[in-house]
């Protein structure tokens, strides 16, 4: 099913996606979407929730590192 509504640009480049698309796509305020430009077609895609997972990984997995290494240093330290 394609959905096709005309919006008007606003002065500082915002537009309003059309509340039929946000409900099909189920896009929400706050959501993340990415804007991309392909040979002149626009493309807004809602931001996969699998990219922020995986954002979320990366940072818990630098915390353990850095918490591993405190308590390596911790460790050896009290065998000192």
């Amino acid at each position: 099913m394609s959905i096709e509504e005309k919006r008007r640009v606003g002065k500082r480049g915002q537009v309003t996606i059309p509340k039929k698309i946000r409900d099909k796509e189920g896009i929400e305020g706050g959501d993340k979407v990415v804007v991309k430009d392909e040979e002149g077609l626009i493309i807004i895609e809602k931001k996969e929730l699998t990219e922020e997972l995986a954002e979320g990984y990366r940072k818990m997995a630098e915390r353990d590192r850095k918490i591993s290494e405190e308590m390596l240093t911790a460790s050896e330290e009290a065998l000192e």
